[in-house]
């Protein structure tokens, strides 16, 4: 079902935007409409209630973010809220400092959609997605589906129910929906995502990209609007970007279940745990055949790993990742390869192989390898025309604590400790190392769940996100000291 009408927050655009088949309506009107299914799908609708909203800053509202990697930018004070909570609206025309190139086109304004995506030459209510490519469509979507971030409870503030929020540099921008809900008023399930665009030198994003999606929790995929049932269902999400020429493209996946199912962008529709804490970098700015998209969460970060500490190993010194490589183009193909220097250290298992995904498992131990930095690089080309390849390195950073060795030291004993544990939801960190600080947790395979950097000498942690088990906690400072605790998520 396509669905290409646009509603407007009673803000001020050009009138050509509005030249055909608009229609003025009440928000109360609109939701009528939505709600029993009898839009008209050709025209264009105005909400004609009085809104003066002003895009204020962030507010901390004791929401801890779900990142478990640090690709997703926390919420702070330079951020601004893009628009009131709403359904099916959009910001104003954003001005921005810097030239983003799509496909060819130079843009330096575009609209934050509440849908969960961004466009540059219409602001769209749309939220029906369609799989791209789509020539109605002119937008970058890291999750295009039925976000509402009213809360039925407190409709008109924020609530327990997040926002989408923005904030602007000299060279890039960085939109965020932070826990926001979907379509009718529904905040039991919430997503977290995050878009990046940049002028293509900044280095929030890997070098030679300008596009980035990064993912917290994912736990919602369509809304009652769109045939949805308690979140998943109906018409699928859709993750990608498209300039609307029916040529010019990108198609991560469509999503309209739960779970982690995935068999490639243009199969069937996935689950949408697959996204969860994910990072996709791309370059969107040339027309044509676009470079295979590496995905994986640790490309953004340095991945620590130990040895020499009897408490760290063997629960830390190996990495475990995976590494997976798409197809932007629908009807391409993808090779792929993993290298790294240190060939003993990698192990790698390949866990799909379709014709348009590749995806890899992999472990890289450092027992025997010095300290240091260490390198595992995936290259993946495509059969388009001409032929693209994309590389992205993995960063892996070992560390020997020979003082150490045979435990921790006394001088340790003090460094940390963790309050309440057993814990079903969030912990307490109390440190004398101070803010700087570093803690990351990991499962009893050893794979890093959750990282933090300490703002001060005592920080809650959210660890709802994580399954109930046994995780290791370790605080490494600034000094080089290090201390590990077994902490119980109930």
């Amino acid at each position: 079902m396509k669905q290409t009408l646009l509603l407007f927050l009673g803000l001020a655009f050009p009138v050509s935007i509005f030249a055909q088949n608009t229609v003025n309506v009440t928000s109360a009107q609109y939701a009528g409409h939505k709600q029993n299914g009898t839009l008209d799908q050709s025209v264009h609708y105005v909400i004609t209630d009085p809104v003066s909203f002003t895009p204020t800053k962030y507010v901390d509202q004791n929401r801890t973010p779900s990142s478990i990697c640090s690709c997703l930018i926390p919420l702070d004070s330079t951020f601004m809220l893009a628009m009131a909570p709403n359904d099916d609206g959009s910001s104003n025309l954003i001005n921005i400092p810097f030239i983003f190139t799509f496909y060819g086109i130079s843009y330096n304004s575009l609209f934050i959609n509440n849908n969960g995506n961004i466009s540059f030459t219409s602001p769209y209510s749309t939220f029906n997605a369609n799989p791209f490519p789509d020539a109605a469509y002119n937008m970058i979507a890291p999750f295009w589906g039925d976000v509402d971030t009213r809360d039925s409870a407190t409709w008109g503030t924020s609530g327990s129910i997040g926002n989408v929020y923005y904030k602007i540099t000299p060279s890039a921008m960085i939109v965020k929906w932070e826990s926001v809900g979907y379509y009718y008023m529904h905040g039991d399930k919430l997503n977290t995502f995050q878009l990046i665009i940049t002028n293509g030198a900044d280095t929030l994003l890997p070098a030679g990209t300008n596009v980035g999606f990064c993912y917290g929790d994912m736990q919602w995929t369509t809304g009652d609007a769109s045939s949805g049932m308690m979140g998943f269902g109906g018409i699928p999400a859709t993750v990608g970007n498209n300039i609307g020429n029916g040529i010019d493209y990108f198609q991560a996946g469509t999503f309209n279940q739960s779970g982690t199912a995935f068999d490639g962008p243009y199969a069937s529709s996935d689950g949408i745990d697959w996204l969860d804490n994910q990072a996709m970098y791309f370059d969107a700015s040339l027309p044509g055949n676009m470079p295979p998209v590496i995905i994986n969460n640790n490309i953004c970060d340095t991945i620590d790993v130990f040895t020499g500490d009897t408490l760290h190993t063997p629960i830390y010194d190996f990495a475990n990742f995976t590494l997976a490589a798409t197809t932007p183009e629908i009807n391409q193909i993808v090779n792929a390869v993993i290298a790294s220097s240190d060939t003993d250290a990698l192990t790698v298992n390949q866990t799909m192989n379709t014709a348009t995904y590749k995806q890899f498992d992999c472990t890289f131990s450092v027992m025997g390898l010095s300290p240091g930095l260490h390198y595992v690089t995936i290259t993946a080309t495509d059969n388009g025309t001409p032929a693209q390849t994309a590389s992205r390195t993995i960063v892996i950073r070992s560390h020997f604590e020979a003082n150490t060795a045979t435990g921790i030291s006394e001088n340790n004993e003090n460094l940390f400790s963790v309050y309440p544990n057993p814990s079903d939801g969030t912990i307490i960190i109390n440190s004398t190392g101070g803010a700087g600080s570093q803690i990351i947790i990991a499962n009893v395979l050893g794979k890093i769940v959750l990282a933090h950097k300490l703002q001060s000498d005592s920080q809650s942690i959210d660890i709802n996100d994580l399954p109930q088990g046994i995780y290791f906690a370790s605080i490494i400072n600034d000094d080089g000291k290090s201390k590990t605790i077994k902490i119980i998520k109930k």
